[in-house]
Order: C-alpha cells, then sequence, then structure tokens
C-alpha cells in the first residue's frame, strides 16, 4: 500500500500520471471506465509514435531512391551504360562511397546513436588511461606549484550533451538573478516600470546572434589579457540575456497585479517591506513567475544551439554544424541523433520546472 502511494505521488509530481494507470492495468484494478482513459494517454500516443516512424521509414526510402535514380541517371548520360550499370550495383552493394546521402532512415538513426555511445565509451577509456599515466606527474607539478596537465583530445557526443546542459543552466540562472529581482522592482513601482517599458520592448525582440555579437564584443575586451577559453563564458551570458525576458515580463506582470486585499492585510500587521515582497507579494505571484522561467528555461535550450555553434563551445550547437560540415555517409544520422536529443531533454527540462512549480506553487498545473 505504502509503494502504492509513492508511486502516485512520483508520477503525479513529473507529470507521468500514465504510469499509475499503466500499472493498474495489470494488476486488475483498472475500473471499466477508465478504460478510455487508457486508450487515449498510452494506447493512442504509442500508435502516434508508430505511425510516425512509418512515415518517417517511408519517406526517407522515397527520397533514397530519387537520389539513386539521379546518380544511375547522371552516370548513364556522362560515362554511358557500363558506368550506370557500375553506379547501379555499388548503390546495391551497400558501399559508403556510392550511397545516396539524403534524409536517414529510423535504423540508419539508431545505428548512429549506437556508435556515438560506442565512441563515447572509448574516449572514456582514454581519459582514465591519459588521467592514470600522467597521475604521478600531476601530482609532482601541483608539489611544484605548476598547472596538472590536462587531457586536450576530442570530446564525445555525451561530453557535449553535459557542456551544453552546463551552459544552459549557468545562462538560466544568470537571467534567473537578473529578470526576478528587475521583475520585484518594476512591479512594485509604476515609475520604474515607465522607465524599463522602453527598454524591454527594444530589446526583448533581438536576435540570439545579436545578443552573441555583443557579449563577445564586451568579454573578449575585458579578457583581453587572459589565456583562458573565453567560449563557455560567451556562450552562458549570451544565452541569459537572450532568454531573461520572459521572466522578466511575467514577474512585473505577477507582482503588479497582486490582490490589493493581501497588501491591506500586509499594512494592517505593519509588515516591513522585505517581509511583505517574500510573505505576501512573492508567494501571490509564483505562479506567473514559474510561467516566465519556464519559458526562459526553453528559449534558453532553443538559442543554446545557434549560439554554440558561433561561440565555437564545445556543446550539441558545435557538434550539429561539425556534422554538417562533415559530409560523410553518417553525418545526417548523428544530426537526427541530436535532434531527438535536444528535444527530449528540451521535454524534460520542461517537465522538471512543471514539477518544481506544483512543489513551491499552490497553484497545480497539469502538464500538456
Amino acid at each position: 500500500m505504502k509503494q502504492s502511494v509513492t508511486l502516485g505521488k512520483v508520477t503525479k509530481f513529473m507529470g507521468l500520471g500514465f504510469l499509475s494507470t499503466f500499472k493498474d492495468l495489470f494488476t486488475g484494478k483498472l475500473e471499466k471506465e477508465d478504460y478510455k482513459a487508457f486508450l487515449r494517454k498510452v494506447i493512442v500516443p504509442v500508435a502516434s509514435v508508430l505511425l510516425f516512424l512509418g512515415l518517417w521509414h517511408l519517406g526517407a526510402k522515397a527520397l533514397y531512391n530519387v537520389e539513386a535514380e539521379f546518380r544511375i541517371e547522371k552516370a548513364l548520360n556522362e560515362q554511358g551504360q557500363a558506368a550506370a550499370d557500375d553506379m547501379a550495383a555499388c548503390i546495391a552493394s551497400g558501399d559508403t562511397s556510392c550511397q545516396p546521402n539524403t534524409l536517414p532512415s529510423p535504423s540508419q538513426v539508431w545505428t548512429s546513436f549506437q556508435s556515438l555511445l560506442n565512441d563515447h565509451a572509448l574516449i572514456s577509456a582514454d581519459k582514465a588511461a591519459f588521467k592514470e599515466k600522467t597521475a604521478a606527474l600531476n601530482e609532482k607539478r601541483v608539489a611544484e606549484g605548476k598547472d596538472p596537465i590536462v587531457y586536450t583530445g576530442r570530446p564525445s557526443f555525451v561530453d557535449q550533451i553535459f557542456r551544453s546542459l552546463k551552459t544552459v543552466f549557468a545562462g538560466f540562472f544568470l537571467a534567473l538573478l537578473i529578470a526576478v529581482p528587475l521583475g520585484i522592482f518594476i512591479g512594485l513601482s509604476p515609475t520604474l516600470k515607465s522607465a524599463f517599458n522602453w527598454f524591454i520592448q527594444i530589446f526583448k525582440p533581438v536576435s540570439p546572434v545579436v545578443w552573441y555579437l555583443l557579449v563577445f564584443m564586451i568579454v573578449k575586451t575585458l579578457l583581453i589579457d587572459s589565456s583562458e577559453d573565453s567560449s563557455f563564458s560567451i556562450s552562458f551570458i549570451a544565452v541569459g540575456l537572450c532568454s531573461m525576458w520572459a521572466t522578466l515580463v511575467n514577474t512585473s506582470m505577477g507582482v503588479s497585479s497582486v490582490d490589493k486585499d493581501y497588501i491591506n492585510v500586509a499594512k494592517v500587521l505593519k509588515l516591513g517591506n522585505f517581509q511583505k515582497v517574500f510573505k505576501i507579494i512573492l508567494p501571490s505571484s509564483l505562479p506567473l513567475i514559474f510561467t516566465g522561467l519556464k519559458i526562459t528555461l526553453s528559449v534558453a535550450w532553443m538559442v543554446l544551439i545557434a549560439i554554440e555553434l558561433l561561440a565555437q563551445s564545445p556543446g550539441l550547437g558545435l557538434f550539429v554544424w561539425e556534422e554538417f560540415q562533415n559530409g560523410a555517409n553518417d553525418s545526417n544520422a548523428k544530426i537526427i541523433v541530436a535532434m531527438f536529443v535536444i528535444g527530449i531533454i528540451g521535454f524534460l527540462l520542461d517537465r522538471l520546472m512543471l514539477s518544481i512549480q506544483n512543489w513551491v506553487s499552490f497553484e497545480k498545473t497539469d502538464a500538456i
């Protein structure tokens, strides 16, 4: 009984309530009227996934055939029937040197995903061997006040995922530290609202590329004497500045729309400004603030790819760009892998923010 209650709390907390329904189906506890909900929440999504994969496979096969026929036709027109036959045989053999380089099929994407994981395992083993090999030397260098020797090999796909997560969370917390306090001040003061309104309306729609260039101008000057790699600093500052506007606007709206009765109660209780903000205004504004934070985190994750590409920061953005530039036979499949990883992580970040919002707020919000 205790385990069932715990499972219910966890699934509700994470917005995965259908798991409890799925459990009840196999334990015989599912009521007849719940079958329709089970079909809608479980069977329909699974069917839509299978339909998506089927359409994707058919589309990839059709595009493959179009490019294969084009290559054979081109060989026929330029070099004759023998060259066309050789091209057709080469394509049929699966030789990577002549395979059409178009939309990959689901099976090709899965193969590339496994390849990236195997590559991560190899790189991790190299890192461990390097660390073991240089452990004694690094200990001696540190004792002498010198910097240790670090691994400078290429990062794996998994390493780049964690680098992107590090960048996006750094940018998100920067946006939070700027937008929430500023939003509170703007919401409390009509004068400040008038003073900052033009600033918000002008800079809110600015492209992430422009924010990157602005941050690059400033950071490269501030760190002109530093030998440190500034790509991470430039990336997370640009992400934070580009994504903070939703939180700033929502926080100011939430604070300015607090019920006046609550403010009057604060006056009756003779609460100080600090107490009024933390005991009355912030709790009442949390739903709107968290809506802004969810949007900020989503925007931060979306603009991160473009900013990492420009900053040459070793994250998912640079990975996608390098694979596109590489043009290898499996590059398209690796780009699709990155696309799915980006989407799944974005979904999980949204669920995380929703869970935190439901945990700290009086108003509970259901997942879409």
